[in-house]
C-alpha cells in the first residue's frame, strides 16, 4: 500500500491506497502530486467531490461500490455521468441525477478522519476548495 497524503482547504490527512483497485491506484499514482477542487455532491449525500468531466483515467470497473464508508474515496470512470473523485465524509449513496452510480474505491484515509465532518461542512457553506493530492514519502 502506498500513503498519500491529502491536504483539503487547511486541513491535511492520510489515506492509504486500496489493494483491491490496483489499475486505479496505479493510474492515479501516475497523476501525482494532483491539484484539484472539492465541492459539494448534489445527490449523494454527506461527501464532497472533484467533477473531472470527460477526464479518461484509462480504468474501467474494479471494487465499485455504491456505499462508500467515511473516509472512503472512489474513482468513477464515467458512462452514465461525468468522470470523478467522490470523497465520503458522511452517510453516502453514491449517484446522478442519472439514478444510482458506483465508483472504485481506491484510497482510505487513515489518518485526520476525525476533520472530515468539518471539511464538508466548510465546502457546503463555503464552496470550492482546494485539494492536493501527494505520495508520501517516509
Amino acid at each position: 500500500m502506498t500513503r498519500i497524503r491529502i491536504t483539503a482547504a487547511d486541513r491535511v490527512f492520510v489515506a492509504e491506497t486500496h489493494p483491491d483497485a490496483p489499475q486505479t491506484v496505479a493510474a492515479f499514482l501516475r497523476l501525482l502530486p494532483y491539484r484539484q477542487k472539492l465541492i459539494h455532491v448534489r445527490w449523494s449525500g454527506e461527501a464532497v467531490w472533484v467533477p473531472l468531466g470527460d477526464f479518461q483515467l484509462g480504468v474501467g470497473f474494479e471494487n465499485h461500490t455504491s456505499h462508500p464508508s467515511v473516509g472512503d474515496i472512489l474513482f468513477y470512470p464515467g458512462g452514465y455521468s461525468e468522470t470523478e473523485i467522490l470523497w465520503a465524509y458522511g452517510s453516502c449513496s453514491f449517484a446522478s441525477r442519472m439514478g444510482p452510480l458506483a465508483g472504485n474505491h481506491f484510497l482510505t484515509v487513515v489518518e485526520g478522519k476525525e476533520q472530515l465532518r468539518a471539511l464538508g461542512t466548510q465546502v457546503l457553506w463555503q464552496g470550492a476548495q482546494d485539494v492536493l493530492f501527494e505520495a508520501l514519502t517516509d
